[in-house]
């Protein structure tokens, strides 16, 4: 059994705290939440929140055509409404309910039990396979609100400019309470199977970036391409916006990296912060001179994109790395989310519209398979922790498993929802619609 010693080495959104034998001393019946760490991921989760709204919402609005941008940015700013109150009514419990090795249980439903120690820290779990938690719990819901919120508003940039607004709030509701919760157990509760299995993942490698990335391509498949695919420009509407966009995503990525340290001391926030802003840089560089060796010329969307491609890449490996291995990862992402989002898409045809699985899901799989050669031992208790080396064969074994249930049982779950979508209210608007524009056939406004 995962005893909290080894949880709290390992670090991660599954041990998002230290012991309580690591607070200052207090009476053993009156435990206290220790302020510092509360008011660290009180910060972190509003900066996480604004990843979606306004941070991907003007990403994704920039980069479509003017006909939908108002149509994409109520799909991320109603998907943060949708997934808040589900989280809240079932989510949650089935993500952080105690359960079994793969969902939770009911016995949180409504947060039942919340107001019991509303002021107190927490532990998450049963028996020997627990987390003792600095903070109070419902800064722990909150937390993992906003990571459930901006997974679902990922998935909306494959899909753009041609679902449907009512199929699409139906799906995220089922995908949020059957794909993403489950997941999430898996990797971040301490009875998960894949969290007991040893399998490192920070901030969302797994649960987040694969998950949505995948998501997207299903849906992205299924759907089909938007009219005028390949034969209509569909250049982006106003880059200005996408920069915005991402230049919010990076800083909140800091409270989506570092915050899932859960403290902020011990040194792990900082670290994580560090990783993630080499990381973030290196991608930048590797993206853009990769485009412009092979185009002539460095674009700025080339730019945003690579930043993304970094971010997402750093976050299973945040806190387990160093910065050299996170400069690394940066590159080689850089280099991948490029390939991602021209060749590969190019090759094989499909119209993943924002580049949701060329971004998200590629450089998430690359982040998470070399944190497995690359994790410092110190930093991750691998069994390569002892003598302080990095990273081994057994655990990027590990991540390999971890990926590969993932994109296996997203790919195969995030099917069967849509097909159940699609014959409950059908899937994709009319081409009438869409080449109006779904600003208009959707909403019933405009940009002037």
């Amino acid at each position: 059994m995962t005893t909290v010693k080894r949880m709290i080495a390992r670090g991660g959104l599954a041990a998002l705290a230290l012991a309580f034998a690591a607070l200052p001393a207090m009476a053993a019946d009156d435990p206290k939440v220790d302020t510092g760490d509360a008011a660290w991921m009180l910060t972190s989760t509003a900066i996480v929140l604004m990843m979606t709204i306004p941070g991907v919402a003007l990403f994704y609005a920039g980069m479509v055509r003017k006909k939908n941008v108002l149509a994409t940015m109520m799909q991320s700013f109603f998907i943060c409404g949708l997934v808040s109150v589900l989280w809240m009514v079932a989510g949650y419990s089935l993500a952080f309910g105690n359960g079994g090795a793969y969902i939770g249980d009911f016995s949180r439903i409504l947060l039942n039990g919340l107001a019991e120690n509303w002021d107190k820290p927490f532990t998450l779990g049963t028996g020997d396979a627990t987390v003792a938690f600095t903070i109070p719990e419902s800064l722990f819901v909150m937390f993992q609100m906003t990571f459930a919120v901006i997974t679902a508003a990922l998935i909306t940039g494959a899909v753009a400019d041609r679902m449907k607004f009512s199929a699409l709030v139906l799906f995220i509701s089922l995908w949020t309470l059957l794909v993403y919760s489950p997941v999430a157990h898996w990797v971040w509760h301490p009875s998960g199977w894949l969290f007991v299995d040893g399998a490192l993942d920070f901030a969302g490698g797994t649960v987040v970036h694969i998950n949505a990335g995948v998501a997207g391509l299903v849906a992205a498949l299924v759907l089909g391409k938007r009219v005028g695919f390949g034969t209509e420009n569909m250049a982006p509407h106003n880059l200005g916006l996408a920069v915005i966009g991402a230049s919010l995503l990076w800083v909140g990525w800091f409270g989506f990296n570092a915050g899932s340290a859960g403290s902020s001391g011990g040194g792990r926030a900082a670290m994580a912060m560090l990783v993630t802003q080499v990381a973030a840089a290196g991608a930048v560089l590797a993206w853009v001179f990769a485009e412009w060796m092979i185009k002539g010329k460095p674009s700025v969307l080339g730019a945003i994109s690579g930043a993304v491609a970094g971010l997402v890449a750093i976050t299973p490996a945040a806190g387990f790395v160093l910065p050299g291995s996170a400069l690394i990862i940066g590159v080689v992402a850089g280099i991948a989310g490029y390939w991602g989002a021209t060749a590969l898409k190019h090759a094989l045809g499909y119209d993943d519209s924002l580049d949701a699985f060329g971004v998200h899901g590629i450089c998430g799989i690359v982040g998470a398979l070399l944190v497995g050669f690359l994790a410092y031992g110190p930093l991750s208790a691998t069994t390569a922790a002892p003598d302080g080396s990095s990273g081994s064969m057994a655990q990027f074994i590990k991540q390999c498993t971890a990926v590969g249930a993932t994109v296996v049982f997203t790919a195969v779950a995030t099917f069967v929802l849509l097909k159940i979508v699609d014959v409950i209210v059908g899937l994709r608007v009319t081409e009438e619609e869409e080449r109006e524009g779904l600003d208009v056939t959707m909403h019933g406004e405009r940009i002037n």
